[in-house]
């Protein structure tokens, strides 16, 4: 059973920064690749970003250049999202979870462990 716990996530103006962390635990972080997933109100969730054990990441085309995902190995098994140069667009409940690179360099959650959840809010 893998736990996921986020943090970092608040109010911010159009054009600052927020990072976000996700404490995994309940087992070794290898070999799983942990990621975040958003959600704006009336849309679907759609994967952000994704980290793999060995640190190759990928990103979806909305916040590439924005948004840098990173792993600390040994801070217990914790990855962290740095947001910069946010815009309203990036408002939404973000989701800590696992996660893979498919066809289409589309990140999905083919193991279905999710944090809670933490809300961004970008405003104008």
């Amino acid at each position: 059973q893998v736990q996921l716990v986020e943090s970092g996530g608040g109010l911010v103006q159009a054009g600052g920064s927020l990072r976000l962390s996700c404490a995994a635990s309940g087992y070794i972080l290898q070999p799983y690749s942990i990621g975040w997933f958003r959600q704006a109100p009336g849309k679907e969730r759609e994967g952000v970003s994704c980290i793999s054990s060995d640190g190759s990441t990928s990103y979806a085309s909305s916040v590439k250049g924005r948004f840098t995902l990173s792993r600390d190995n040994n801070a217990k098994n914790t990855v962290y999202l740095q947001m910069n140069s946010l815009k309203p667009e990036d408002t939404a409940v973000y989701y800590c979870a696992t996660c893979g690179e498919f066809t289409g360099g589309v990140i999905l959650n083919p193991y279905d462990y999710w944090g809670q959840g933490t809300q961004v809010t970008v405003s104008a």
